[in-house]
């Protein structure tokens, strides 16, 4: 008989090393027979497979599993390829609305949104198998519905090759972290640019899913650490809701240590890169991340990082560990924390007029971690000309290093009574956002006269030198000011009273770090249109100065206080400029209004 991969053979887990056993083929025509069994089986997990394989799988698990597994089809790809998802329970619920009316918490297991860093899917698969056959989490499925997404990324995935990640071991050959439009989709839960992000969204608002764990595979150093479970909410978010994160945490967390992991809580990547003495820093991720995103929705994100260095058995059987654990929480405690997530969305229902912390900070306060690492040198490099560090892999060691994990919040918003208005001339491309994250609106159906609005005035627009993502970013400092208006009908008007007043707030605050705005979206409004000539600014100017000696006196302090400004002609005239009938009141106003009063 082949003789088995070597994780099996050092596995704790003994389950998962017997049902390898009983499943790696005694010969390549055997392994063709089992339509269950992926590429990495039958390789002892040297390679993964390609899409082809996710498809035929898709079809065989609900052939196999009649009674408990459906093959979903949710979307299509930018180059038309399906995106699949399969539905697994045993509570005979295959409905989403049905699965509301039970109460019924849904957990998403997403693999390959970074498609070269693939664990997910393979491990996902033989936990699905293990769970159906009652050989892992035996009761699980019968309390929870499971949809596993194998590939997030698609076409990133079947952009397969050698060597597309240089700094993991295996498999083989794996697909690319971007898509066929070069988004990286982990990125893009706010903004949703991409077919794919829209699929997972409408999944999302269709299902409400409960927890969305999102399988990765860490880049960095060299350490003895494999895992890294990150949840939100948990220094962010609900406050009831992070209590609740922390045990879905710390439980999974638990659990892998139990099976001979070292799993850890924040993401392991140098304060200062390249340099293990720096130690780490903790942190809360905006929502373009996914474990950013949940929490607006009130409900768990958890990022789940293997380790890169690592090889792909090792990873693939810790990734298998994670979403045994995770369905086996799920099953014990999610009908709590689905009614603690449905009470979170009552209570951001009724944020109205409250503070709102859209960013978050890690304080300089620290602690000391004994962090299981390798021996090290770090030398000058004759090829770069930097400081290199290279590690010995041969000799583990323990580095003593700072911790940084007291997370405060940073940027507090206070949010409107009622709600956020746009008018109508950008109410086509912002009404296409609201829907894809499954937001309430409404359209003004008349004229709106004389309405009492906040309006932000920009003072300063900090345009980003580089396309991001297919956006040039900005971000906006000014304040947000009293203006009465009159508005066409045809405006938006979005309620804060809903139960994702988070995510409301973080499309719509110019200070939250993923606003539509930052992201690009107006940028004509922070573009100047019109423009006085020199010559006739300057009669402008003078005849100012004749008319007004406050403001006489005003320009004269200007000269005296801010040399940079008396030795610009074109700033001293635009002094002037923007004190005349004719400037332009829209310009570097942001064209999203704040409402205390219900229109």
């Amino acid at each position: 008989m082949k003789s088995l991969p070597a994780f099996i053979k050092t596995s704790v887990y003994s389950g998962l090393a017997g049902l390898l056993a009983s499943t790696l083929p005694l010969s390549p025509a055997f392994a063709g027979n089992d339509p269950l069994t992926t590429v990495a089986e039958q390789s002892g997990f040297l390679k993964t497979g390609r899409y082809e394989e996710v498809e035929k799988l898709c079809l065989a698990f609900q052939k196999n599993y009649p009674r408990e597994v459906r093959c979903l089809e949710f979307g299509r790809t930018p180059e038309g390829r399906p995106m699949l998802a399969l539905l697994a329970t045993r509570t005979g619920v295959f409905q989403a609305g049905e699965a509301t009316k039970r109460n019924l918490p849904v957990t998403l297991i997403q693999g390959g949104i970074h498609a070269g860093e693939i664990d997910g899917k393979d491990a996902g698969f033989l936990a699905l198998r293990e769970v159906l056959d009652n050989k892992a989490a035996p009761n699980a499925l019968n309390h929870q519905i499971l949809l596993f997404v194998p590939v997030f990324n698609i076409d990133g995935h079947e952009r397969f090759g050698a060597w597309n990640r240089p700094n993991q071991r295996g498999p083989e050959e794996m697909g690319w972290r971007t898509t066929a439009q070069n988004f990286n989709l982990n990125r893009d839960y706010v903004k949703a640019d991409s077919a794919e992000m829209q699929a997972m969204l409408a999944l999302f608002n269709t299902w409400n899913p409960l927890a969305v764990i999102d399988l990765h595979v860490t880049d960095g150093a060299k350490f003895e650490h494999d895992i890294s479970i990150q949840v939100e909410p948990v220094n962010s978010g609900d406050e009831e809701m992070r209590k609740a994160g922390q045990v879905l945490r710390d439980n999974v967390i638990a659990d892998l240590a139990k099976q001979g992991s070292l799993p850890l809580s924040f993401y392991m990547t140098f304060a200062h890169e390249d340099d293990p003495m720096s130690g780490f820093v903790d942190n809360v991720p905006p929502p373009r991340f996914s474990n950013g995103y949940l929490p607006l929705r009130n409900r768990f994100g958890m990022l789940v990082e293997t380790h890169s260095w690592k090889d792909y058995p090792t990873r693939v059987r810790i990734t298998h560990n994670t979403i045994i654990s995770v369905l086996e929480q799920v099953a014990q405690h999610g009908d709590a924390w689905l009614k603690t997530a449905q009470a979170a969305d009552q209570r951001a229902a009724q944020m109205a007029g409250l503070a709102l912390a859209v960013t978050y900070k890690t304080s300089d306060k620290s602690k000391d971690i004994a962090f299981r690492g390798y021996a090290y040198t770090r030398n000058m490099s004759d090829v770069s000309g930097a400081l290199m560090t290279r590690y010995d892999e041969n000799k583990p060691q323990v580095w003593n290093v700072k911790l940084r994990d007291e997370i405060l919040p940073d940027t507090v918003v206070t949010l409107p009574k009622a709600g956020y208005l746009i008018p109508v001339a950008y109410s086509k491309a912002v009404k296409e956002k609201l829907q894809q994250h499954g937001i309430q609106y409404s359209i003004m159906q008349k004229e709106l006269s004389n309405v009492d609005t906040e309006q932000f005035k920009a003072s300063k627009v900090n345009l980003q030198a580089q396309s991001f993502e297919g956006h040039q970013a900005l971000k906006l400092q000014g304040q947000w000011e009293s203006k009465t208006q009159t508005l066409r009908k045809g405006a938006l008007f979005v309620p804060i009273a809903q139960a994702k007043a988070r995510l409301v707030a973080a499309l719509f605050e110019p200070s939250a770090p993923d606003a539509l705005v930052n992201w690009g979206w107006f940028n004509g409004a922070f573009e100047r249109k019109e423009y006085m000539e020199a010559y006739v600014a300057e009669d402008v100017a003078r005849q100012q100065l004749a008319s007004d000696a406050q403001l006489k006196a005003a320009f004269e302090k200007k000269i005296a206080d801010e040399p940079e400004f008396a030795k610009s002609p074109s700033a001293r005239l635009e002094f002037f400029a923007q004190r005349h009938s004719s400037w332009d009141q829209r310009y570097q106003v942001y064209p999203v209004l704040r409402l205390n009063t219900r229109p």
